[in-house]
Formats: C-alpha cells, sequence, structure tokens
C-alpha cells in the first residue's frame, strides 16, 4: 500500500505517525516535509475534500496567528490562500492512503487508513 505523509519533523504527532508508517513493512511511503515543501492549493483542497473536512477544519489555530488574522471564521478560499503562503497554518501530520485521508491527531488515527 502507498501512503503519502506531510510531515513536520518538530511535531511530536507527526513523528509519532511517520514511526508508525515506517514500522509497516507493507507500506511504501513518501514523506513530504510541507514547510520545505508545501502542497499546492489544488492539493490542499483535494486532501481537505478526500478528509470530509473544510480547509477552516484543516487550520492549525495552537502556535500560529491565525485568529489574529481572522482565519478562524473565513472561507475556504481565504483559508487555503493563507495556508499556502504560510505552510506553518496547515494542520499535521496529513496522511493520504488509497482508502482516505486524515489528519492524524492523535497518531493513531493512520491506522484507520491502512
Amino acid at each position: 500500500m502507498k501512503a503519502t505523509i506531510w510531515h513536520n519533523p518538530k511535531c511530536g504527532t507527526s513523528r509519532k505517525t511517520l514511526a508508525i508508517l515506517e514500522n509497516l513493512s507493507k507500506v511504501e511511503l513518501t514523506v513530504v516535509e510541507y514547510l520545505k515543501d508545501p502542497p499546492t492549493r489544488e492539493k490542499l483542497a483535494q486532501l481537505y475534500s478526500d478528509a470530509g473536512i473544510t480547509p477552516s477544519e484543516g487550520l492549525r489555530v495552537r502556535g500560529t496567528d491565525a485568529k489574529e488574522r481572522g482565519l478562524t471564521g473565513a472561507d475556504a478560499d481565504t483559508v487555503l490562500n493563507a495556508m499556502v503562503d504560510d505552510p506553518i497554518l496547515i494542520n499535521r501530520p496529513i496522511v493520504e492512503t488509497e482508502k482516505g485521508v486524515a489528519i492524524c491527531r492523535p497518531q493513531d488515527e493512520v491506522l484507520k487508513l491502512l
């Protein structure tokens, strides 16, 4: 099975999720450090759609200035544009497999995608 993780190595939950994926021999893993190689606006929109959530639900508020920027009540286009401009606003880790997409918080959420 193929899996892609949008990963931030400074995030404990992201590291734990990555460790779960790396320890499964049946997973062909692609790791994207999204702060260095951010997804496109189109890819973000697709990920959130496939996860069944809105961009606002994928917004990282803790540790960011999302509230101060008015993003917590903003429309989907505004949130997506802000995430593309400043990828730290993307909540992580996002994992995509053929079974679906999820923000894996807590890390055990990844098991539902395998």
